[in-house]
């Protein structure tokens, strides 16, 4: 059941939604929408025809093989439908009270009519489009069509991604994380706003708490490793590799393997805590035959103290306790419970749920060499003791909903924040 409940309009204004793709961000991101109540109307771009009818697509939107049905994600296990008044001719239908208008004539972002639906705030949700310095007018379409045809502001569910290094980032974008670095938004200034990615998200939250409080300066290095569930890019059996494929595995059957492959979460989280670009980072991830719910395992290296007690466990787990309380909105979540995947599945609110019973650190000395370190002859610090130093290894698990409960809904919120100030 949705956690928040019945949230007021944003206000006595016409405010719309438009949702430009229906796939697993774009049709969660409408369920979030609706249970939200925040806007009165939300126009959703397909771009194509779907089955053979409206009411297909509408079926479509009701049912999802990972979280059930939309009532009763919306009222609980005694829901009845909430879909109704499917109009063929119009394109139109009322999901739980609220008009939702399908398109599905056009892909490119520049002819989707979202001011002639009044739509000013838009979520770009297909993932094609991510690169913010395509113009507008680009035969293969660009994010940059939706602000020519009628948006004010686009949020793109997935981080940029611009391949030409040597192509400078345009001054009305930003990448945002809710609880992280929203208040790098500028309503004046950015236009196209990226909610990074559902991986990102749940490391910044994961990250944020240890820097607060030992600052970047002691820590040495970090890395993460996330077991991911499968997604939309990979293939249910294996098949040919496409024309210039260089990830070969992405082609091999996401039922029977386990999958290496990339993630950009650690560049990304550059962008959302500038701090950790100083600190040598590593990001791996692992996808495995689940449908979704998703593990970060997080590595970090310490130079700790050496007039104190080295780092511990319970220091670990009681920062994120303290961060779970401090944060009102719930973005992090500290639990001592033993959990699998599936506990997490539609788990509402949390951007991190972390895995206190699986904290683990470790305290190795490090002798430092000074005549070599200093570069002095041996003889003029023979008198004087190499200094050890305490490392501290820390390892941290943390659960995230990839999907609807984490970063579907920290996108929403994102969205609400956003069109908050549009629609004032």
């Amino acid at each position: 059941m949705a956690g928040k409940g019945k949230v007021k309009m944003i206000s006595d204004k016409k405010a719309v939604l438009g949702i430009n793709g229906l796939g697993r961000i774009g049709k969660l991101t409408l369920w979030n929408h609706i249970a939200r109540k925040h806007f009165r109307e939300i126009v959703v771009n397909i771009g194509r025809r779907a089955g053979t009818r409206l009411d297909d697509i509408a079926l479509y939107i009701e049912k999802d093989s990972s979280y059930g049905y939309l009532n009763n994600y919306l009222y609980g296990y005694k829901a009845q439908r909430v879909i109704e008044n499917i109009d063929e001719n119009r394109g139109t239908m009322t999901i739980d009270g609220i008009p939702v208008t399908v398109l599905r004539e056009s892909r490119n972002p520049r002819n989707i009519p979202w001011g002639e639906h009044g739509a000013k705030v838009v979520v770009e949700a297909t993932g094609k489009f991510t690169n913010p310095t395509v113009p507008f007018d680009a035969a293969e379409g660009s994010v940059r069509g939706h602000l020519e045809s009628g948006a004010e502001k686009v949020i793109v569910s997935a981080p940029f991604k611009v391949k030409d290094r040597n192509i400078p980032m345009p001054p009305d974008i930003v990448t945002v994380v809710m609880g992280i670095n929203e208040q790098e938004y500028q309503h004046a200034k950015h236009q196209i706003i990226s909610g990074a990615s559902c991986t990102t998200t749940c490391l910044a939250h994961m990250v944020k708490p240890l820097m607060d409080y030992f600052g970047a300066e002691k820590i040495i290095s970090a890395s993460m490793d996330t077991v991911h569930s499968c997604t939309g890019t990979q293939e249910v059996l294996d098949r040919l590799p496409k024309a210039g494929a260089t990830d070969l595995r992405k082609s091999r059957s996401v039922m029977n393997n386990i999958i290496l492959t990339t993630t950009g979460a650690a560049k990304t989280l550059g962008l959302v805590i500038p701090e950790m670009n100083r600190i040598g980072f590593m990001a791996e991830s692992v996808r495995i035959p689940i449908s979704t719910g998703s593990l970060i395992i997080l590595v970090i290296t310490l130079r700790d103290e050496t007039d104190k007690p080295p780092v511990s466990r319970e220091i670990i787990n009681n920062i994120y306790r303290d961060a779970a309380r401090r944060e009102k909105r719930g973005y992090v979540r500290y639990t001592d419970e033993q959990n699998v995947s599936s506990d997490i599945i539609g788990f509402y609110g949390p951007a991190a749920i972390i895995e206190g019973h699986e904290t683990h650190t470790r305290t190795a000395y490090v002798t430092l060499d000074i005549a070599k370190l200093c570069k002095l002859p041996t003889e003029a610090v023979s008198a004087v003791p190499d200094p050890e130093i305490p490392i501290t290894n820390i390892v941290i698990y943390g659960w995230y909903d990839n999907e609807l409960g984490s970063y579907t809904n920290m996108l929403g919120d994102l969205t609400a924040k956003i069109a908050s100030m549009v629609y004032q």
